[in-house]
């Protein structure tokens, strides 16, 4: 389906005067001077800011969070170059529209020599078949290619695709930059609140700190304050508690930014195992507490602290499962919100605990080796001897059954021969481990391994 929002939106304002709709559609930057923020991709001599004013804008992908202006600078990046401009939503569109497009451009290109620009929203929604007839008509240069997506490209587009544009990462929005977006939105009579609001610094920077570096979010609670507040000639302009006020009287409480399938979820859960790995408690709970105000899955959060409980603590403090795995049980069974107390004690008890990663890297080592060596003799006194042709060929002669003679079953060798002497354990100095370790090394010195290397 191809809707040409650029365009529309050209014929509109020319037909209808200033825009209208919400704020943050009448407040959309026209040109790159208006736009605010973003100077690491747009200050002067940046190769964005040249390939819009020089006219040769390459193929690209615009990556970034919501509200940060990737929709708006796809806009003005069409009405300040040469372009025939073509426009998809990777929602509604499929490979039928892609072909329609193409079909547009190279008619435009054989009629009167112009270019064509395909803008593509949330791209990442298109499947590898849709990318797929994307891809050879990037390459010859039937269009020149802006999408849009909040997702990380990597993770959504194939690489073919990927290696034929240009990734663009934009950032949230600084609050410096939204503060200028909000003034010039109080100030703009036309487009803006100009004459219908006013609003103290203080509320300014107070609205532009907490819309999260989201502009259509700051706008957006811009607009609400002024429907619940007003203009009122006895008030000079609206404090901080009068603006605070205005949200709380009109707003349900905004939700946390929270992809569960996307980046924001993957970041978030990073930064929650490692500060637990690095003995954080207060990161640990505050990562936590991103996850759940976010809506993620709480027997999600409980697998991945059983698995740290092993592969972080481990034979530290052999107790660490035992409270993951407690947890993970108490959450299936009383869910949230009560269950988010059994998470907060196991995330406390996990960063609190003493570390070592002995067990993890021990099996990693382990599985390493006999992908390398593959499947080794097993040594013949390990063997099970069950008949007689087996006990004739030596299985079970020599084992020594440590509960008979646990001197002589210290002596004994356990792994295949071409082994002897490897090790996959190594316990670390730190909780429990520190007493394993001494009593490993006790053993290994009466098998006369020597100590651990």
């Amino acid at each position: 389906m191809s809707v040409d929002l650029f365009e529309h939106a050209e014929s509109e304002e020319a037909t209808s005067g200033p825009p209208s709709g919400p704020l943050a559609n009448r407040m959309r930057p026209r040109n790159l001077d208006d736009f605010f923020g973003q100077e690491n991709v747009l200050g002067p001599g940046k190769p964005l800011r040249r390939w819009v004013e020089t006219d040769r804008v390459p193929s690209m992908v615009l990556w970034g969070p919501p509200g940060c202006g990737k929709t708006t600078l796809a806009r003005i990046i069409a009405q300040q170059t040469r372009f025939n401009f073509e426009s998809l939503s990777a929602v509604l569109s499929g490979v039928k529209d892609i072909k329609e497009a193409v079909e547009r451009a190279k008619q435009s290109r054989r009629l009167s020599g112009r270019r064509t620009l395909l803008f593509v929203d949330e791209i990442h929604r298109f499947n590898k078949s849709q990318q797929d007839a994307l891809l050879p008509h990037v390459e010859d240069g039937t269009f020149t290619l802006i999408g849009a997506t909040t997702e990380n490209p990597s993770f959504e587009l194939n690489r073919a695709l990927l290696s034929r544009v240009r990734v663009i990462r934009l950032e949230n929005l600084s609050p410096q930059a939204l503060e200028r977006i909000l003034q010039e939105a109080l100030r703009d009579a036309v487009r803006g609140l100009g004459g219908i609001l006013r609003l103290s610094p203080e509320a300014v920077s107070w609205v532009a700190a907490t819309s999260e570096g989201d502009a259509r979010r700051a706008l957006t609670a811009l607009e609400t304050i002024a429907l619940y507040a007003g203009a009122d000639p006895a008030v000079p302009e609206l404090s901080l508690d009068g603006a605070r006020a205005a949200l709380e009287s009109s707003l349900e409480r905004q939700p946390i930014p929270y992809d569960k399938a996307g980046e924001e979820h993957h970041n978030v859960v990073s930064a929650f195992i490692k500060s637990i790995r690095t003995s954080d408690p207060d990161a640990g709970l505050y990562y936590l507490a991103r996850m759940l105000e976010g809506g993620e899955d709480p027997l999600f959060i409980a697998r991945r602290l059983v698995i740290l409980a092993s592969e972080d603590v481990g034979n530290a403090d052999p107790r660490a499962i035992q409270v993951a795995v407690a947890a993970m049980q108490a959450v299936d069974l009383i869910g949230l919100p009560e269950g988010r107390i059994s998470l907060a004690q196991a995330v406390t008890y996990l960063a609190s605990a003493p570390k070592s990663n002995a067990s993890y890297s021990g099996i990693n080592d382990a599985i390493a080796e006999v992908r390398a060596s593959g499947a080794l003799p097993v040594p013949l006194h390990l063997r099970n001897g069950v008949t007689g042709l087996m006990r004739a060929e030596g299985y079970g002669q020599g084992y020594r059954y440590a509960h008979d003679d646990p001197r002589a079953a210290l002596e004994q060798e356990h792994l295949p021969e071409a082994l002897r002497g490897r090790r996959f354990y190594e316990p670390k100095d730190s909780g429990l481990e520190r007493q394993i370790r001494e009593s490993l090394q006790a053993r290994r010195r009466a098998r006369g391994a020597g100590e651990p290397g």
